[in-house]
């Protein structure tokens, strides 16, 4: 290549490189969600969610175009870091969206802190992310574990149960879900009288079942999600528990499952930010704009994707699309009050939503609205130093 031509071509590049800087360029977003294995369904969901929100937004967030760089994280923590960088260091993204499994959100936590790229968490509720592992660049658009985990409790005591078994996969996502279950239900003078667990993702439940049956609790009260939660409730069902003993769950056992759980999780109750019948007028448009799109139902995991590509928008239109000024975008998102499909919400000096946690019943495979477990719960943010 002749000097000239080469001096063209760094000229161009500079611009280019300006251009980015000044958030005139493609916004590169990066979806790190499970593609395979028991969340899949749940990563899709957020992605189409995620997606819904640009489109209608004319393909741009802050005037920026979306180009989007995806990566199946398998639901596997030992990838996880491999994974975020190759997202930060080979695709350049200046976005990192992710991911359902806490674990796998903690690394994920870890390379956006080092890297100063921005991460918003569509999903998995590991406590630490907005706790101990808290930043300026960290947001997330969905929950703390600890939050339908508490709010079960609360509603779990107002019923008068007295001892109460917890089932769950040992991982942050079913420790920190029962903790929040626990503090809430014991303040109130109730009693855990065991902690059941099994491996992520292992689905042989019988033996603990068994063990549930012989103990003759009040009521059980279980995290799962994906695969493993249809599982859970048909076996429940299946050894003769439903009925005799019930069973109570943070809102993921039912959501997104219940086509195929079918009868078996009829009546059941869970506690999530979300519900299928909410008579709010922004709900109504985006479950049809979403069945339209995708000729699917959405689910909370959806709804949490809508919200992290809006949360986005919020902040890159406060900053002109420059994603430099961190403390300007974060300042942003603080202050918002985001026009959500559960309901308007706000988010915490942690970056996590404080938002009305609802009592939802299943019945005609749907999770029906029956109340407001606890309005405007804030995750209490242990550890965070913002």
């Amino acid at each position: 290549m002749k000097p000239t031509r080469i001096a063209a071509a760094l000229a161009l590049a500079a611009l280019a490189s300006l251009a980015q800087a000044q958030g005139t360029g493609k916004v590169k977003v990066g979806l790190m969600l499970p593609y395979t294995g028991t969340f899949a369904s749940l990563g899709t969901a957020i992605e189409n969610g995620f997606r819904l929100y640009v489109a209608e937004q004319g393909g741009k967030l802050g005037g920026r175009e979306v180009e989007f760089f995806k990566v199946d994280d398998e639901s596997d923590p030992a990838k996880a870091t491999d994974n975020a960088n190759k997202l930060v260091k080979r695709d350049g993204v200046d976005v990192l969206v992710g991911t359902v499994h806490s674990g796998v959100a903690m690394a994920m936590a870890k390379v956006a802190k080092d890297s100063g790229t921005l991460l918003i968490v569509p999903n998995a509720g590991a406590d630490a992310v907005t706790g101990p592992m808290c930043a300026q660049n960290i947001f997330r658009s969905s929950f703390s574990n600890w939050q339908p985990g508490y709010a079960m409790g609360e509603v779990m005591a107002k019923k008068g149960h007295k001892n109460v078994i917890t089932i769950t996969w040992k991982y942050a996502a079913g420790d920190e879900s029962v903790r929040g279950f626990k503090e809430a239900f014991e303040k109130h003078g109730g009693k855990v009288t065991k902690e059941l667990s099994l491996p992520f993702p292992n689905v042989e439940f019988q033996a603990l079942l068994t063990e549930i049956a012989a103990a003759k609790p009040d009521a059980v009260y279980t995290f799962f999600a994906g695969g493993g939660a249809v599982k859970f409730v048909k076996d429940y069902a299946a050894a003769g528990l439903k009925g005799r003993i019930p069973l109570y769950g943070a809102g993921f056992i039912t959501d997104g499952t219940l086509e195929a759980q079918g009868a078996d999780a009829d009546g059941m109750l869970t506690t999530l930010h979300y519900a299928d019948s909410l008579d709010i007028p922004r709900d109504k448009s985006f479950r049809l704009a979403y069945a339209k799109t995708y000729k699917l139902q959405p689910d909370v995991y959806a709804v949490q994707g809508y919200d992290a590509a809006q949360m986005l928008a919020i902040g890159l239109n406060a900053v002109k699309g420059d994603l430099a000024k961190k403390a300007e975008f974060a300042a942003a998102l603080e202050k918002a009050k985001i026009d959500s499909p559960r309901g308007a919400f706000t988010l915490s000096k942690a970056h996590n939503p404080v938002q009305d946690i609802y009592l939802r019943q299943v019945g005609q495979k749907e999770n029906k609205f029956i109340g407001v477990a606890v309005k405007a719960l804030a995750d209490p943010a242990r550890g965070c130093r913002l």
